[in-house]
Formats: C-alpha cells, structure tokens, sequence
C-alpha cells in the first residue's frame, strides 16, 4: 500500500488531476444516470481506480464531495432540462453502491479485513451481480407504497406511476405463517431486461427505423424512468381531438400514431424483470442471516434469484465466481460479475458501511465485454463463398481479456440500421468467444468530421465486379469463385479447420503461402502436394533447401486427413449451407460421394436435417465443372469418399436425441457426439421435451436444469457409457429424473425417453 503523502505536499498536476478526474466521472455518472453513457462501465472503472489512488496517497484530496465518497448521481431539480425528470422522494434507509474487486488478491484483501474485524466466524453469501437498473419499493401493510431510483442514495425519482406497467412488481405482498408481511418494509433490487426480451425491443426499434439500445442495462432504465403518465396525458388529448372531430381525418391519424406509440412504451416496460436481492428498512421484521432474506422475499411473492449460495471460505467463493465466469450467458439476463456478502447479519453490523458502501460486501467485477473506442475505418473481408462483409478497423482495445482491432459489421444494410460512420466512437461487445461486434455509435461524441462507409462496387483482392447472388439478396459477392484469392485462401483455412479435415499444420499463414508460391491453385491441389512441392514454399524450407519440420508434419497431417468420414470432405468442399449437421445427414443418408453427386434434388431434400434450401445448394454446386474437378482430384489422391458402415458399432440410439452438457472424462464434446451418431441417435445442442436423455458431465448448466424443470431423463458419463453399449432401457434404470435429480421409478425414466423417441 502506497504511504500517505502530507496535505502541504500534494503536487498542483496531482491536484489538477484529481479535480479533471472528479469533474469527468460526475458528468458519466449523470450520463449513466440518464441512460446516456458515452463511456463503458470498464472505462468508468478504470477513471474511479485512478481516483481511488490519488485520493489514498493525498488524503486531503478525499472530501466529503469527491465521488469516491458517493453514491450515484443526484436527481435532477425541476426546470434542470431534463425532460424525463420524475418528483424526487427520499429513501427509508440509505441504499449504498459496493466496492470493487477484480482479481482473487482484491477478494483475499476483502477477507482479510473483514476477519480482522470481526474474526474467523464470517460464512459467505455469492449471488451473481445484475447488470440492472438499481431500485427501492417500499410496501406499507403489504401494499405497494412507492417505486423509486436509486439516485444518489438518500433521494431517488420516485417512478412509482410506472410500477403498473411492470407485472414483475407485485401491487401487493402475500405472506406465510414462518414469514408474515410486515407493516413496513424497503425491498432493494435491479429492474432489467432478459436478453431475448431486449433483442426483441432492438428487433421492433429496427423494424420502425429508430436507433437501437446499445444493452440491456440502459435501455432498461430509459424505459423504466420515461414519463408514462405525460405520454397518457398525450394520448388522452389527442383522443379528445379526434372524438371531437368524428374520429376521421388527420386527428384520427395521430391519435393512431400516439396510441402506437403508447402502447410500444408500455409493452416494454411489461418486459422489465425484477430480481430482489436485499431488504432496506423494516418495521416488525427481522433476519439473522442474508440468505434468510431471500426466503423471506419469496414467501412474500417478489421474484428473488434463486441462484444465491452460502459458502464456507475463500475456495469455495473462488469456485463461484469461476462457475458463473463461464456461465455467464447461460443466465436470461445480463450479469457483469459476481457479488460476495458476509452472510450473518450481526456480522454486517459490526462491519458497518463508508460514506458509499458496505464493509461486509464486495462485487467482483469480470473483464469487461463492453467498451468504447475509436472507429478508424470499416474496410471489406471477402469470404470461402464469396460473400463481402464489411468489418471496422478500430483503435486497439482490451475486452473479454484480449485486445481487439477488428470487429464485424455483418453486410452494408447492417453498417446504415447501427448509423455507424468512420471516425466514430462506437460501442464494442464481446462476448465469451464470440466474434466481437460493434453494436454502435456513441453520438454524442461526434464533432462533425465523421464520414459515412461505402461499400465498393470491386473485389478488393481480385477486381471483379460484385452484385448478389440471387435477385433480393442482403448480401453482394464475388463471383470470381475459383480465382479470387481472398476466397480460395478462406476456403484452405476453412477445409483444414476442425470441422473440416482437421489439418492441424496447415493453418492460415500456411495458406498464404501455398496460394503465393503457386503449389495450389484451389483445393483439389491441397492432397497431391509432395516434398519437392513443399521445398518451393518458402514458408516449408529451411536455409539448406531441406524441408522444416512443420513441412514434414504438413505432409504426415495429410495422409491422416485422408482417412476422415465421408461428411469431412463434404463440409471441407464449402457448399453453401452444407455444415456439418447437413453433411453427416448427407452422408449418413447416402454413404458415399458419388450417390450425393448423382441424387436427384427431391432425394437430397427428403433427408432427415436437410430441406431443399440445402438440397437445392448442394446440386448448384455439384453442377460446376471446376467442383467436380476439386472432387477428383481427391479421389485420386486417396481421400476417403466412401464411408463403410461398422456393423461392429450396435445400433443402440435409433430414434434418439442426446445432449451432452458440461466437460466429460473419456469423451471430447466431439467424441460425444461421433459415438451418438454412429449409434443412430441424433445429437443436439439444445434441451425440449423431445429430448430422450440429457448426459451432465462436470460444470453442466443450464441444459441440465432445463431437463430437471422438463423431467428429461439425466445421465452421468457411466450412465452414458451405459446408453451407447446397451441402449435406453438399461441406461433408464440409472437415470435421474425431476426436480433436484432425484430419481423417479424407473418405469417413469422410460416412458419418458419413450414419448422423446416417438
């Protein structure tokens, strides 16, 4: 820890600093308040940490009006120009913001002072942190008495006109004989929207051309805290207007369109959930443990998660926080991190709170998926199939632990809906390992000198002038297939990827560099390379001529590749829509290349997973010369274009479906999958009551508690093992079924893996 510094020594840059620091996270904070950001939450972190440090060397620098020692932004006084302003009201008992922790050290540091507080006798409460809208309703004799913000702690807006929109809020408490309502009580919580809920909103927005949420937090407070009640005011006024001129003419038309509008409002305000996750004042009611609030909450008919666990130590909150770190997209709304509470509530009282947070909790923050930078340019990619797509060139920027420089922008229909322009700055997201993408412009940054993106009418890597595949397409192409370098250097990287022929040394530098030393001219060269071909490739050669290693392992890799089921080298051959479900269908279906090559369209639909989108594709493509030409010259290299059936393998899952979730021992998630297949079953991603058996390996999610809600028959990996040598009924008996895994009868197990089957 840094030493403090005497108040006559605080430099004046420091002093300036402070102050330019202190001024900036005011306004972001009445931005983030007004649902108006123009900085990430990261970003805003990041300003506060910096502030957090000058403040800890140069005490004199923490007063009580620094933000350090706040909480939120204030509400706006009437006449302050902010139109949506509500009426202030003052909260019963304070509502405090958390401290921040971002690595395991932060939470050790959190821990330890709390034992020094109060001892060892501290258990845990995790619960996963909402990326929501902060608020406090009061209920009085159970009733609902106010609605309001959080603001800045003591004063909130109070909203509650707004409460009647929302079915998550219930106008009155119920209550139980172990937990009655009490007279008076503060439920604290965030209002959100559920991710598919949000995109639903975003899809309307699009839909009607109005800009697009840049995430779910903000939307949801600029949906929870607009004026209702002057948008009825509105609506009850042009009604008026149109009774008074006989429902016709131009009156009518924008009663209609006010009326329109009104009701998008308040549809999506009914898309708002609330998840309670404390209790502030209350009057005739007591709790010994936080966890116990939760019961409490419940019992009163208010949707508190059910996710919250009570830990014993440091190990197991680590085990929380790492659990909901990979499953973070598997919850339906937004989380940013993980909060860590002493559970006790003496406990809590002992430790006591700063001017702006608790002593006996912390949120643990994950690397952020959200950030703002720098648009540079949006430039085009030129994909396997040929399609353009546009992708921004962007200022280096860390997200989801990795720094990023391009992200897509999906095709120039897409760049216009976002409004995004060059030298914005632009919201990027990246989520898990999906590809980042700009979800768009931070406007109020532009200072005019932003330019708008247009699209090139060439091929930037061969000259070739685009246009659609098919009349009415989004996206334009290139149709210089089999020359355009950008394509055919797609396709390599694609055919050798791991669903593809899996060519482990033949990455996309190798690539390039075949294409540039002319060894490959397209893809059917790929399997007749030799050494003295590889010896041409700089890339393959060392400085006596000689193959390196990563030639000779080159070569070794595509003798094995050679060997892969039929459906490989039909995805490998990047058929528009042939991905791997299609193509272990189509081979499954046929058995061979040849009789995929010569089935007529009608055949190739009426496979089980196909349809004639695909059928129609694959006989499109079987239909040029230079295709064909690719699939001979493999066959004459020796891959494998006939699969054999193993007789040896029972055929065990005939007619069912498995889902495999969370991380088995003896099976890769492609191991799974290849032994379902090659059983007869199909295997699926997703879990319905369709679903014959679920098999939960270590870490299993959501899959696994959709199956207990929906009373899929669950397997462990023996009982898995059990399923693919011996088939449903003997793999029933040491199923789990229903709520919390335990068993049912076996008899019920079967019937449901039979109803699945049917």
């Amino acid at each position: 820890m840094t030493e403090p510094v005497d108040s006559n020594d605080v430099p004046t840059q420091v002093r300036e600093r402070h102050a330019t620091l202190s001024q900036e996270i005011e306004d972001h904070r009445q931005r983030y308040y007004f649902a108006t950001p123009t900085v990430s939450d990261a970003e805003f972190d990041q300003l506060m940490h910096e502030l957090e440090g000058i403040e800890e060397q140069y005490t004199e620098l923490r007063t009580p009006d620094s933000p350090t020692q706040k909480v939120g932004a204030p509400v706006a006084e009437p006449g302050a120009g902010v139109e949506a302003s509500w009426p202030p009201v003052e909260h019963l008992e304070r509502m405090l913001s958390l401290d921040n922790a971002f690595s395991s050290d932060d939470i050790a540091e959190w821990a330890a002072r709390v034992e020094r507080e109060v001892g060892t006798g501290a258990r845990y409460l995790c619960e996963p942190k909402v990326d929501g809208l902060a608020v406090d309703i009061v209920y009085r004799d159970g009733r609902l008495a106010t609605l309001a913000t959080r603001g800045d702690g003591r004063t909130g807006e109070d909203i509650t006109y707004n409460a009647q929109f929302v079915d998550a809020i219930p106008n009155e408490l119920t209550g139980t004989d172990e937990f009655p309502v009490p007279s008076v009580v503060e439920i604290r919580g965030e209002a959100v929207f559920p991710t598919a809920e949000f995109e639903a909103v975003n899809a309307e927005r699009a839909d009607l051309g109005l800009p697009l949420f840049a995430n779910a937090r903000n939307s949801g407070a600029g949906v929870l805290r607009q004026r209702m009640d002057r948008r009825r005011e509105k609506l009850d006024a042009a009604k008026a207007k149109a009774d008074a001129a006989g429902n016709e003419g131009r009156s009518q038309l924008a009663y209609e369109r006010v009326l329109e509008e009104y009701e998008r409002a308040r549809r999506n305000l009914n898309r708002m959930i609330l998840v309670c996750h404390g209790i502030g004042r209350r009057d005739g009611f007591d709790i010994r443990f936080q966890s116990e609030a939760y019961e409490a909450l419940r019992a009163w008919g208010l949707p508190a998660s059910d996710r919250p666990q009570v830990v014993p130590d440091l190990d197991a909150v680590q085990g929380f926080i790492d659990h909901y770190g990979q499953h973070r997209h598997d919850i339906e709304f937004e989380i940013d991190g993980v909060v860590v509470k002493v559970d006790q509530v003496d406990l809590q009282r002992q430790l006591g709170s700063t001017s702006r947070a608790p002593r006996w909790a912390i949120a643990f923050k994950y690397p952020p998926e959200e950030v703002t930078t720098k648009l540079i340019d949006i430039r085009v990619n030129v994909g396997r199939t040929g399609r353009v797509t546009p992708y921004g060139v962007m200022e280096p920027v860390k997200v989801a632990g990795s720094t990023v420089e391009n992200a897509t922008l999906h095709n120039a229909s897409e760049v216009k809906r976002k409004g995004v322009l060059i030298g914005d700055t632009v919201v990027l997201r990246k989520a898990g390992d999906v590809i980042p993408e700009i979800l768009g412009p931070v406007a109020e940054l532009r200072d005019g000198s932003e330019r708008e993106f247009v699209m090139p009418s060439e091929c930037p890597a061969c000259g070739t002038p685009l246009a659609p595949a098919k009349e009415g397409d989004v996206d334009i192409r290139c149709p210089n297939s089999r020359s355009c370098p950008s394509q055919l250097r797609e396709r390599l990287f694609y055919l050798a990827g791991r669903s593809g022929f899996d060519i482990e040394a033949m990455g996309w530098e190798a690539g390039i560099a075949l294409i540039d030393a002319g060894v490959v001219a397209d893809e059917g060269d790929v399997f007749g390379l030799d050494a003295d071909q590889l010896k041409q490739v700089p890339l393959f050669t060392n400085t006596d001529g000689e193959l390196t290693v990563n030639g000779r392992r080159l070569l070794d890799n595509l003798r094995k590749a050679k060997e892969q089921p039929l459906w490989r080298v039909l995805v490998s051959l990047s058929i528009r829509h042939v991905g791997p479900t299609a193509a272990r269908a189509l081979a499954g279906a046929l058995g061979s290349m040849e009789a995929i090559r010569e089935a007529s369209e009608e055949e190739l639909a009426g496979t089980d997973g196909v349809g004639p989108t695909i059928a129609a594709s694959v006989k499109e493509w079987f239909a040029v010369d230079w295709h064909q030409a690719i699939v001979d010259k493999w066959a004459a290299a020796g891959v494998r274009m006939v699969d054999e059936r193993d007789e040896s393998t029972p055929r065990t899952l005939e007619g069912l479906t498995v889902v495999v979730t969370g991380s088995l021992q003896g099976f890769s998630r492609d191991d799974a999958k290849e032994a379902i297949l090659a059983r007869g079953g199909k295997a699926s991603g997703s879990v319905s009551k369709k679903t014959s058996f679920v098999v939960a390996g270590e870490n299993a999610g959501s899959k696994h508690d959709k199956a207990v809600e929906l009373k899929v028959p669950v397997l462990d990996e023996d009982g898995f093992r059990v399923l693919l040598e011996s088939g449903p009924e003997e793999a029933t008996k040491l199923a789990r079924v229903g709520e919390g895994g335990s068993e049912e009868p076996a008899d019920d197990a079967a019937e449901a893996a039979g109803d699945a089957a049917e």
